[in-house]
């Protein structure tokens, strides 16, 4: 018998409005002491281990340990952002305009989860509709349904102990999981939080409910020597070993000024990286086990998806150093389906290419950008400030991490001032609605009151600059 998702969703999306109901009035006390609850009992190490395990046996993807400390940053992270601030009526007052701001929630959340941080991403997630008084219904992916469901359940426990509505938390039950399912769910609830791939992301935002979507990552950093290397290389290698690249945030293509590109990729030899040189027979097999159908499409093979680096050299047929844990593939030509590796991997591996100069780098790296990744992120290894302002001021991206290890760096973390999220907003050239990371203030609606104070309107004199009239006066009497 055909299963009728509408149904099925509109019956968690009942239960979920009544549970919401009863916390909308709940106190900020009462709030903060459940976001506390849920982040401590989540992250104990015994617990974030668990579902770190139990992920990477259900995807076969990722790195369990790499995973707990995921479930520690994050989980951690994205409460003590929370932790103390206001989120439940009155929030701010400016006397002197006489306005009064009152935080509201929105209602019920849809939340679509991704597979490759099915760990962290349902508590994170959750944790923003608990400060916010609104209920989450969690939608993962299908090869993550099982861990989704058991954290799911474990959130709800601490819900129940606390005395809340255990349905402020739900998720679509394992023999439910389907692309129809999450449809169906966007369709009903009052707000969308999709963190996916770019499909699916445009899918939440042609549902009719208003959402936050994040699009495709697919990182480009420049490597100008002016930096220590090796430091360099062990970041990249951290950032991009991490978790076996499950992160779309990590080092997909690297672009070195000639000047010290030989001397990096010796750095990076020496940290565990392998290079493969442009039009080798290495390279061509990497190509293929990578994206077996290219140039016809950039399909990335599912099963080298988030494996270990020697991994997926043996699958390719490529002998590697014991200990491998990045591969670099030079990709000097041009950009694009035909040349894959200037697009994102989801794995250990990475392109490199060299650059005559620094203004030859940050051309190569929009013509990535273009092909792929433009408004997720880029990085840049410099001493120098110019060419960081240059990248903030001309790169189409809405995160620039200097000197730091990509992965670990733009989504957030204790060593940087970018908010901790698992939800990061690529702007309009990422075809998204927010610019920045996603916190539990964008689950709020907001209330503005008035009241009238002394009128501020200025006279024209001091209005208008005298230089900006004389020209428009000029321009008038030309004319």
């Amino acid at each position: 018998m055909a299963i009728n998702y509408a149904e099925y969703v509109a019956n968690l999306v009942g239960k979920a409005k009544a549970a919401q109901a009863v916390a909308e009035k709940f106190t900020q006390t009462q709030v903060d002491e459940l976001t506390g609850a849920v982040a401590y009992a989540l992250t104990k190490p015994e617990t974030a281990l668990k579902f770190g395990e139990m992920l990477v046996e259900e995807s076969n993807m990722g790195v369990p340990g790499d995973k707990q400390l995921k479930m520690y940053g994050k989980v951690k992270g994205a409460y003590f952002q929370m932790k103390n601030k206001k989120s439940v009526g009155l929030i701010d007052v400016d006397e002197k305009m006489g306005m009064e701001t009152y935080a509201r929630p929105m209602g019920v959340i849809g939340a679509i989860i991704p597979v490759t941080n099915g760990e962290a991403t349902p508590v994170v997630k959750a944790l923003m509709a608990l400060k916010t008084r609104n209920a989450i219904i969690l939608a993962p992916h299908p090869k993550a349904k099982k861990t989704n469901f058991a954290v799911t359940e474990a959130i709800r426990e601490v819900l129940d102990k606390l005395g809340a509505p255990v349905d402020l938390v739900q998720a679509i039950d394992p023999e439910y999981v389907s692309v129809e399912a999450s449809q169906a769910l966007m369709k009903q609830v009052d707000f969308i939080l999709a963190t996916g791939g770019t499909p699916m992301v445009r899918q939440a935002y042609s549902s009719g409910n208003p959402a936050i979507g994040v699009g495709t990552g697919n990182v480009v950093s420049i490597v100008d020597g002016t930096t220590d290397l090796d430091n360099v290389a062990d970041m990249i290698i951290r950032s991009k070993a991490f978790d076996n690249a499950t992160s779309c945030s990590t080092e997909n293509n690297l672009i070195v000024l000639e000047e010290c590109y030989d001397t990096f990729v010796e750095a990076m030899k020496r940290h565990g990286a392998v290079l493969i040189k442009e039009d080798s027979e290495e390279k061509s097999k990497l190509l293929k086990t990578l994206w077996p159908e290219s140039p016809q499409n950039h399909d990335l093979n599912r099963h080298i998806v988030a494996q270990p680096a020697e991994v997926i050299a043996e699958a390719a047929g490529i002998e590697v150093p014991e200990g491998t844990k990045m591969i670099m593939a030079e990709e000097n030509g041009g950009y694009g389906n035909e040349f894959p590796f200037t697009g994102e991997k989801l794995s250990p591996v990475s392109g490199i290419r060299k650059a005559k100069d620094f203004e030859d780098a940050v051309e190569k790296m929009m013509k990535i950008l273009e092909y792929q990744g433009k408004g997720h992120s880029c990085g840049i290894h410099t001493n120098i400030k110019e060419r960081v302002t240059k990248l903030g001021e001309f790169v189409p991206v809405c995160k620039v991490c200097v000197n730091s290890p990509q992965s670990l760096t733009n989504s957030g973390s204790w060593t940087c001032g970018f908010p901790i999220s698992m939800t990061l907003g690529c702007g309009t050239w990422g075809h998204n609605s927010i610019s920045h990371n996603a916190t539990y203030k964008d689950l709020l609606n907001f209330t503005y009151v008035s009241r009238p104070i002394p009128s501020f309107q200025p006279t024209d004199e001091e209005l208008f600059d005298e230089e900006i009239k004389q020209k428009v006066d000029k321009q008038k009497e030309e004319i």
